[in-house]
């Protein structure tokens, strides 16, 4: 058992160490963008984006906060619960929430996501560049943990959006 945290330990630092979340170098915030290119109409990949965020999210009338298909942008706002370790090696479910939004538009040919306003959930807007900055005074090394954790999430919210904006396969059943 003691081996097995050590490893996942061990696991976690390298991934902490290797993920980093992308930066703006013009705004100097945190944003995931990327244009990727796609056989449809824009109202095909509009319809496609819906049935993912169908799919992925639990309650998607309440991430979505704009559905536009006449110009094909979808908005959304969701939250991502950050994992903690103790002392004993148990992960649990932290308290800290990071907020973020996921721009989706469609065009002929193609879609953009865009995935920023990264901030913690708190009294006032607390945005997560501030965990950036080794010299803010809220600094401790857990932001570079929960920094790490941000990146990972949405890098797999990205997989998963990737995978469902694709064309699905029609089976016909000829018997």
């Amino acid at each position: 058992m003691k081996n097995l945290f050590v490893l996942s330990f061990v696991l976690f630092v390298f991934v902490a160490a290797k993920a980093q979340v992308q930066v703006d170098p013009d705004t100097k915030k945190i944003m995931y963008r990327e244009v990727v290119t796609m056989d449809g109409t824009k109202d095909s990949l509009y319809n496609r984006a819906i049935g993912w965020i169908n799919s992925f999210y639990k309650n998607p009338q309440a991430v979505t906060t704009l559905r536009d298909p006449e110009n094909g942008v979808i908005l959304c706002a969701h939250g991502i619960a950050m994992k903690e370790t103790d002392k004993d090696g148990n992960v649990m479910t932290s308290n800290v929430i990071v907020e973020y939004k996921l721009k989706i538009e469609a065009k002929e040919g193609r879609y953009r996501y865009t995935f920023d306003e990264f901030r913690k959930k708190d009294v006032s807007m607390f945005p997560l560049e501030r965990w950036l900055d080794k010299a803010d005074p809220q600094y401790t090394p857990k932001c570079d943990e929960y920094l790490a954790q941000v990146d990972v999430k949405i890098k797999e919210i990205i997989a998963s959006l990737k995978k469902g904006m694709e064309r699905k396969v029609v089976k016909t059943d000829e018997w």
